[in-house]
């Protein structure tokens, strides 16, 4: 049966706005309090609660977010200028350049060639004298061995700091995806797994820590006075003291901050996370079920015992000679399917830049990065699209040829 265009993009992400979405905005706009307030408050605790941590800080972005990690333990711990902290090398590059943008140095560990994850084997080999943490990520929404990553991390004093952008709702081994590391980062921009348009969060554990990065996300403020409500029902000499200090600046901090508007989107997209997550599960497996045919010339996500994957996007890469990846993924676009690039990192101008030719030394991240892509799997979705999609990479198949 022949197969009709699509005029709409199947985008690799998607948002719709429930009627409680609407509701909270609409709270928002009638208190006229767009400053950190009880949205956002509400809306950090929850997460974190969800993700088994007692402090949620939130920020502007992801990025914002593991940039003041990276800050605040650098701070902390007393780490120098050129210290070193280990990274994949495939992941975004906003994970690599915070290290960089604190004057660090981001030292790369290839990844595991089914999870695309960081290979807990290949981490001890890149450990130096100067190696202050590793940076794990969880990416495209499968979470990474973090019990191995903290078993390494243990042995030789390294702090963790679990960049989440891309995960989040979902357990490996038992544990809650970010409940493990020193500090966890999450993104809730534009197509991720819950979105407030632009955002981010920060947890931890430890009490001195969610204090720093609060401090950091408020352009480096004295922590007695990091919203305005926190000199209310104060009076005599805590109300001076607060006075006094309420515009004192102890750290070179940043302007992160986000408003009572993301607060109520987040804090609404909380209320049908567990719909979320079932609804991206649902449309994996049917692309799994479909594109299973295709086994001996596409690598399709893998999910490891005791890993569940919450599929913020759907990865592919080209394992066979036979089919150009270029070409695929100018088929699917060509038929309205919009894909991405599977995170090249290390081939970045600015990066070839700075540390030359690294993909030699990286042969899993760089087959990945030269063959992988994604393409959406997100609630917006429905069983017709993903129907569709399928359908679309059959004609790709015969039109090659490769089916009969």
């Amino acid at each position: 049966m022949k197969i009709i265009k699509y005029k709409k993009q199947l985008g690799v992400g998607g948002f719709s706005a429930t009627p409680i979405t609407k509701k909270y905005v609409n709270e928002v706009l009638k208190t006229g309090r767009l400053s950190y307030g009880p949205f956002l408050k509400s809306f950090e605790k929850k997460f974190a609660e969800i993700h088994n941590r007692r402090f949620g800080i939130s920020v502007n972005s992801g990025t914002s977010a593991l940039q003041v990690a990276v800050h605040a333990l650098k701070s902390f711990d007393g780490w120098q200028d050129g210290d070193e902290i280990l990274v994949p090398a495939l992941t975004f590059i906003a994970t690599s350049n915070v290290v960089l943008s604190n004057n660090l140095k981001p030292v790369f560990v290839d990844i595991d060639k089914r999870t695309y994850n960081i290979d807990p084997k290949n981490i001890e080999k890149k450990i130096t004298k100067k190696t202050r943490a590793i940076m794990p990520v969880n990416l495209c929404g499968l979470p990474a061995n973090m019990k191995a990553i903290m078993k390494i991390a243990k042995k030789h004093k390294l702090r963790v700091i679990e960049d989440s952008c891309e995960t989040m709702f979902v357990k490996r081994d038992g544990e809650m995806v970010g409940s493990l590391s020193d500090i966890a980062c999450f993104s809730t921009y534009v197509a991720h797994l819950l979105t407030t348009g632009v955002g981010g969060l920060v947890l931890t554990n430890d009490k001195e820590i969610a204090i720093k990065l609060r401090s950091l996300v408020n352009h480096g403020r004295d922590s007695i006075y990091l919203s305005i409500d926190d000199d209310k029902n104060k009076s005599g000499g805590e109300m001076k003291e607060i006075i006094s200090r309420r515009f004192s600046f102890i750290d070179i901090g940043y302007s992160y901050r986000l408003t009572e508007f993301e607060g109520a989107l987040g804090l609404a997209g909380l209320a049908q996370w567990k719909e979320n997550i079932t609804a991206r599960k649902k449309n994996a497996r049917m692309l799994l079920n479909g594109l299973a045919q295709f086994s001996d010339f596409l690598q399709l996500p893998y999910i490891p015992r005791g890993a569940e994957h919450a599929f913020m996007m759907f990865p592919i890469t080209v394992i066979n000679k036979k089919i150009n990846m270029i070409e695929l993924v100018n088929w699917l676009e060509s038929w309205n399917i919009e894909t991405r690039p599977l995170f090249p990192l290390l081939n970045q101008p600015i990066y070839q830049k700075i540390f030359g030719d690294l993909e030699p030394k990286y042969p899993i991240a760089t087959f990945v990065r030269k063959n992988g892509f994604y393409i959406g799997c997100h609630p917006q979705l429905k069983s017709a699209d993903i129907s569709y999609i399928i359908s679309v990479f059959k004609d790709f198949f015969k039109l090659n040829k490769l089916q009969k």
